[in-house]
């Protein structure tokens, strides 16, 4: 984890060169501190419910917290909503539903880490569309002070796992976390220009974004991981690709 929030760190630094002295007393720092501690915090429940639950439900989970920016945008964030992204979302959000459906129920208690992983991420994505909003601070600049505070946040985790559990640091976890980080920035870069181009329909961005990786997970999980899925699970796939078409429409047609 440490090794992913500094390759990320690395790269925006070089790709972008973040200017900090724009950085002052006004810049939204309880957003920059809020997501420092939750990025990290997230990436450990994560890895708890794909341990306990499986990749795709896990998947699932995390796109199902779609809900709440999508709430944020109309309430927080005062977007129209026009006919083929409701039609999208109608069909998107039991998409999702079907394909976390399961028929081994486990425990209560281990559905306690993917809840905690749909609150989480809902949150950081709604965080994420905030600061996309700040015009004063380029966007590369606010990512590169999450990703320095993250990287704190993640380094005192590793360091209290060598110390308290003998945890070994491991070339394969170096070149896994040199991997991630380049995905992670990625990702999160893209995020926040997306969300400038679309600023004016938050929707759009985290609709298809969510629905849209949670095929790609759920593929993978069931071709590299041969996890077993269910014929409503696989409906469940067809409908978010169909969601996703219709949201993507939405954006063609309106603007």
């Amino acid at each position: 984890m440490v090794w992913n929030y500094l390759f990320a760190l690395l790269l925006c630094y070089l790709f972008y060169s973040p200017d900090i002295t724009v950085v002052n007393d006004s810049a939204p720092w309880a957003i920059y501190l809020t997501l420092a501690v939750l990025m990290p915090s997230i990436f450990i429940i994560l890895a708890t419910s794909i341990k306990h639950m499986g990749i795709v439900r896990t998947d699932a989970a995390q796109r199902l917290s779609l809900f709440i920016p999508i709430l944020a945008s109309w309430f927080l964030f005062g977007e129209n909503i026009y006919i083929l992204k409701l039609a999208g979302l109608a069909i998107g959000f039991p998409a999702i539903l079907l394909i976390f459906s399961r028929r081994d129920e486990s425990s209560g208690k281990k559905w306690v880490y993917p809840a905690l992983v749909l609150l989480g991420f809902g949150i950081v994505d709604v965080l994420f569309k905030q600061i996309a909003l700040v015009t004063d601070i380029p966007y590369s600049t606010s990512l590169f002070i999450v990703f320095s505070g993250a990287l704190l946040i993640a380094a005192f985790i590793a360091l209290q796992e060598v110390i308290v559990k003998k945890a070994k640091v491991t070339t394969m976890s170096f070149a896994f976390g040199m991997l991630i980080g380049i995905f992670n920035f990625g990702n999160i870069l893209f995020y926040l220009m997306a969300h400038r181009e679309f600023k004016e329909n938050p929707s759009t961005v985290f609709a298809t974004m969510n629905i849209g990786v949670i095929v790609l997970g759920s593929i993978a999980g069931i071709l590299l991981f041969k996890e077993k899925m269910t014929k409503l699970n696989y409906v469940g796939l067809v409908m978010a690709v169909l969601a996703i078409i219709l949201i993507t429409l939405s954006q063609i047609y309106i603007t």
